[in-house]
């Protein structure tokens, strides 16, 4: 059956073919699925003005008419998600079933948002004078925009236009240009659910940077939300900052640490090992990035993990049981192959791969990487591909030192059964997110971000509302 999809962009309430158009590829093959609108600043403009336009409206519905038409458009997204899931595929190159999950994924934030936007309380202060009384009430930011990465492009905008709909705001959505017809389904289920017009927009551009400068710039836009580089985030948060005084969240790059000590299962710490570093093909920022390894268990575990990934079968997503799709671009491939070419010189040793798959110019081998040091690129930066490099460590605050020595801090995972070094360790480690025991750890209902350079605020949870919200105080006085 052929895949149906929308390819003009999403403009208060109206589909806009634009003067100019750009290709979008299947990473999997290099073939063009698609034209879609190659817009700029004015029309970046023209959707902020829509938002604006639409707000007063939107803001005003009682939270539980927004959550009534949140939960529309999450069952609409339910009923689509095979459709959902080879569109994900098709343009990003993720296997079908992670695809798939990716959609499911996407879907709870609407869910839960729609749900959490009924309980967005406020609270009353015990006074300091008998003659006042302070209570403290949550209304919406306003107009919001939001700039979404390519490796997850469903799930990174329902986790910002979920909180921000919930709570009463409007969105304009600059998608990547690798992905836009995922952003541009979501509109039109958000429009079969009965989302006014301006309430949801979504600009298609090549043009980065100047979709960029509005949604930054714009005195219309009260809050910015950017997933992506470190390198961005900041010159954006700047922008925002120095601009109008936004209120900003960046969910920024990360170097997750993997820790095996050598009290640990090391059958379950190879299955979270191959869950949390292959996922998407190593293309996630909370990927494990570098494996640390006791070094007492340092070559059981190194021949158990090349063992499993040596099995991982590689392809284009739609074929039957693919594992590892392919990168989402040349530039994807030729960092990986640099990295990788560079810890082999150093001395670094590939236990299974280490090469460029034949399945097609953009697929990897997954590769184990053993004797792996400090110093090297694949330690000290974000590989996002199928790479895990392993270095070794004899003592817990070795492993510790080696975990924080980065700028980054977004994820970090260990593996152990000793509940005394499950906190302590838990505790230590410079990460927004930690995760013991189990690779996977990301849902809607807790709070995602990091510290460090990893970013500012978080996704999801109680906590992801409150960033699309402000704390108004309100002091009645002249009590008797």
């Amino acid at each position: 059956m052929a895949l149906s999809f929308r390819t003009d962009a999403y403009i208060d309430g109206r589909w806009r073919q634009g003067a100019r158009r750009f290709q979008v590829y299947n990473p999997a093959t290099q073939d063009v699925i698609a034209e879609v609108p190659d817009l700029g600043a004015t029309e970046t403009e023209e959707a902020v003005a829509a938002a604006h336009a639409a707000f007063p409206a939107w803001a005003a519905k009682p939270a539980k008419e927004r959550a009534a038409i949140m939960r529309a458009w999450f069952d609409l997204m339910i009923a689509d998600l095979d459709r959902l899931g080879r569109l994900i595929s098709l343009e990003g190159g993720k296997p079908i079933a992670e695809a798939k999950g990716e959609a499911a994924y996407g879907a709870a934030f609407v869910e839960w948002f729609g749900e959490e936007a009924k309980r967005a309380y406020g609270r009353t202060i015990p006074t300091t004078t008998a003659t006042r009384r302070y209570v403290t009430i949550k209304q919406p930011i306003g107009v919001c925009a939001a700039i979404t990465p390519w490796n997850f492009p469903m799930a990174m905008i329902t986790r910002k236009a979920g909180p921000a709909l919930a709570a009463g705001n409007t969105i304009v959505l600059k998608p990547p240009h690798q992905t836009p017809l995922t952003a541009l389904a979501l509109a039109e289920l958000a429009e079969k659910a009965g989302v006014p017009k301006g309430v949801f927009n979504v600009v298609t551009t090549t043009d980065a940077a100047a979709a960029g400068k509005v949604l930054c710039e714009s005195p219309l836009v009260r809050k910015f939300s950017f997933t992506g580089s470190t390198a961005i985030g900041k010159k954006l948060g700047a922008a925002c900052v120095g601009s109008t005084v936004k209120r900003i969240s960046l969910e920024l790059g990360g170097n997750a640490p993997l820790l095996i000590f050598a009290d640990a299962d090391l059958d379950l710490a190879v299955k979270g090992a191959i869950a949390s570093k292959f996922r998407n093909a190593g293309q996630t920022c909370v990927c494990a990035n570098r494996i640390l390894v006791e070094d007492a268990v340092y070559d059981a575990f190194s021949q158990k993990l090349a063992d499993a990934v040596s099995k991982l079968k590689v392809g284009p997503g739609d074929q039957a049981g693919v594992d590892i799709g392919p990168l989402i671009d040349g530039k994807a491939i030729e960092k990986v192959e640099r990295m990788v070419a560079e810890a082999l010189a150093a001395g670094a040793t590939a236990l299974t791969g280490g090469t460029k798959h034949p399945a097609g110019a953009q697929f990897y081998t997954p590769t184990v990487l053993a004797n792996v040091t400090r110093d090297m690129r694949v330690n000290t930066e974000e590989i996002f591909g199928p790479v895990a490099p392993l270095i070794r460590f004899k003592s817990e605050d070795e492993a510790v030192s080696i975990a924080n020595s980065t700028e980054f801090g977004l994820a970090a995972y260990f593996f152990t059964k000793d509940v005394n070094r499950a906190w302590r360790v838990a505790e230590r480690i410079e990460a927004g997110m930690v995760s013991v025991n189990d690779g996977i750890f990301s849902n809607e209902v807790i709070p995602f971000g990091g510290i460090k350079e990893s970013g500012l605020g978080r996704e999801g949870g109680v906590e992801g509302l409150e960033e699309y919200m402000e704390t108004k105080f309100v002091n009645f006085g002249g009590f008797a």
